[in-house]
């Protein structure tokens, strides 16, 4: 059986390499890479204009191609991307606050949503405010914008449970949306 050109080319370069080096110093040199391996992702590189970039359209949710971030009273309001219940812009509180006579949870969900008037994301936490009967307001305010919702399986980020747990009435009123940082 003949032996093909590949396989002789092969065992030439191995040869050479077995000739001019050590297995003590072939162990040592892909230590040194396995242990140098995880600084690569601290290299300097171009990430500040890649942050900084809008998202492409095509990459957008339904919510995020209609959200607006003038009127914190609409549904289609960029905080409200993830929540569900009534907001409490249209009871008397405001985006962030709970309305008079109700406590906010000690609880809440998160979201992140992307604020059109600057192209960046944002952690939303929002919070039910508990203590009286559910806001008596028009429907319009009444939302349910599950934009990437998750499964019940990981309730922090479920907007479908009343979260009024730790307060002194677990009677739901309304939902705020506090941002509580930008998102990386």
């Amino acid at each position: 059986m003949s032996v093909s050109f590949l396989d002789r080319l092969g065992e030439t370069a191995t040869r050479k390499l077995a000739a001019r080096s050590s297995r003590r110093g072939v162990l040592g040199r892909m230590s040194a890479a396995m242990a140098l391996a995880p600084a690569f992702p601290l290299l300097p590189v171009s990430r500040a204009d890649a942050a900084s970039a809008p998202a492409p359209a095509a990459t957008l949710s339904d919510f995020e191609r209609r959200a607006q971030s003038k009127d914190a009273t609409k549904c289609n309001y960029w905080r409200h991307c993830a929540i569900d219940g009534v907001l409490c812009g249209c009871c008397g509180g405001g985006v962030h606050t709970c309305p008079p006579g109700t406590e906010p949870s000690p609880v809440s969900w998160i979201g992140t949503c992307r604020n059109p008037a600057d192209g960046r994301s944002y952690v939303i936490a929002y919070r039910d405010c508990c203590g009286r009967d559910i806001c008596a307001t028009s429907k319009d305010c009444h939302c349910n914008t599950a934009d990437r919702e998750m499964p019940i399986y990981r309730p922090q980020a479920s907007n479908d449970i009343i979260w009024c747990f730790g307060t002194a009435s677990t009677a739901y009123h309304c939902s705020t949306a506090a941002i509580v940082g930008q998102a990386s």
